[in-house]
């Protein structure tokens, strides 16, 4: 089959509320940032040049029609984003500390991105992919587990490189024990994982980052493994192989928002010009450097999803940086 879109990923879009200043009044200022991980990693995708599509769903509300416009305009692909005329469109609002670091309430009980069905997914547009990606907040309750389920099975099927993050939201769940069983699941189904520090020390109760790297390995057998420490950079896994990346740290950053994200578009990125047959040393190292340049870029700007940086922009941060 023609595979004629690059990426497609299925997941969460929402509206993300972010702190920008404070009214007359002294109340705090709330910017309604078009946001979830899904579409971030897409967004930097056609900004580098790819085709990309989503599947997921928001509300038929205001807020909705926001994301269906945002999304458009960066160019992804929404012929199998859905709106939900019945459940209101997922909104999160984010507290950003003085360092840059997030805490997140959700409100989504229900929200529209949760109600996406199995039989609302076009398997076709999944089939003509070559990376399908998916996080955990699709599996966080029963329908829409059902079709992201699904999705990678389609996914599967069609010889796509299965690509996950696991993306883990503690408040979103109604039990770590259930995102923890969501997460084993996308673990057992990838062929690149990106995964943060604190997601290794979740499932394997370690901060040392390579002995969590080797155990995915040995239960899994994932052929491509990625780790962001946030300010401590990256180190990617893969064969024999271990790289370390340093981190582009920058003073300018005013929210971490995307960052994940935007790394994690800079690797699939790579992977759909390189492969994943015979990754080298250099080649690992060039991938994380480009990625981490790029989520560095990211934390100077507020929201992510419509502010992407163009690939010259990173380039030239990377030579500016003398790397």
């Amino acid at each position: 089959m023609n595979k004629s879109v690059d990426v497609t990923a299925i997941g969460e879009l929402l509206i993300d509320f972010t702190e920008n200043g404070t009214s007359a009044q002294g109340n705090p200022l709330m910017e309604a940032n078009p946001g979830g991980a899904p579409c971030n990693v897409l967004a930097m995708l056609q900004r580098l040049g790819k085709q990309t599509a989503f599947i997921g769903k928001v509300g038929n509300d205001m807020f909705g029609r926001q994301l269906k416009e945002a999304v458009c305009e960066v160019g992804i692909d929404t012929r199998n984003l859905i709106m939900d005329e019945e459940i209101h469109t997922t909104l999160a609002f984010v507290h950003t500390y003085p360092d840059g670091d997030r805490d997140f309430s959700f409100y989504r009980n229900p929200g529209a991105d949760m109600m996406l069905t199995k039989d609302e997914v076009q398997d076709d547009l999944i089939r003509t992919s070559r990376i399908f990606h998916f996080g955990t907040l699709s599996s966080t309750h029963e329908g829409v587990r059902a079709a992201t389920r699904h999705a990678i099975d389609v996914a599967k099927d069609a010889g796509c490189i299965v690509t996950f993050d696991p993306n883990l939201r503690p408040p979103l769940w109604k039990s770590l024990e259930d995102a923890r069983v969501e997460i084993e699941y996308g673990l057992s189904k990838c062929d690149v994982l990106k995964i943060s520090d604190n997601e290794v020390e979740f499932l394997f109760d370690t901060t040392d980052y390579d002995r969590g790297a080797a155990l995915l390995q040995e239960k899994y057998h994932i052929p491509l493994i990625l780790i962001t420490m946030g300010k401590d950079g990256s180190r990617a896994y893969y064969k024999d192989l271990r790289v370390e990346c340093a981190p582009f740290l920058q003073e300018n950053t005013i929210e971490t928002t995307g960052a994940g994200d935007t790394f994690c578009a800079g690797i699939l990125n790579y992977v759909l010009d390189h492969g994943l047959e015979a990754l080298t040393e250099e080649n690992l190292l060039e991938m994380m450097t480009f990625a981490n340049a790029a989520a560095s870029l990211i934390t100077t700007r507020k929201g992510a999803l419509r502010v992407m940086p163009e690939k010259e922009e990173v380039l030239s941060f990377i030579a500016e940086c003398g790397r």
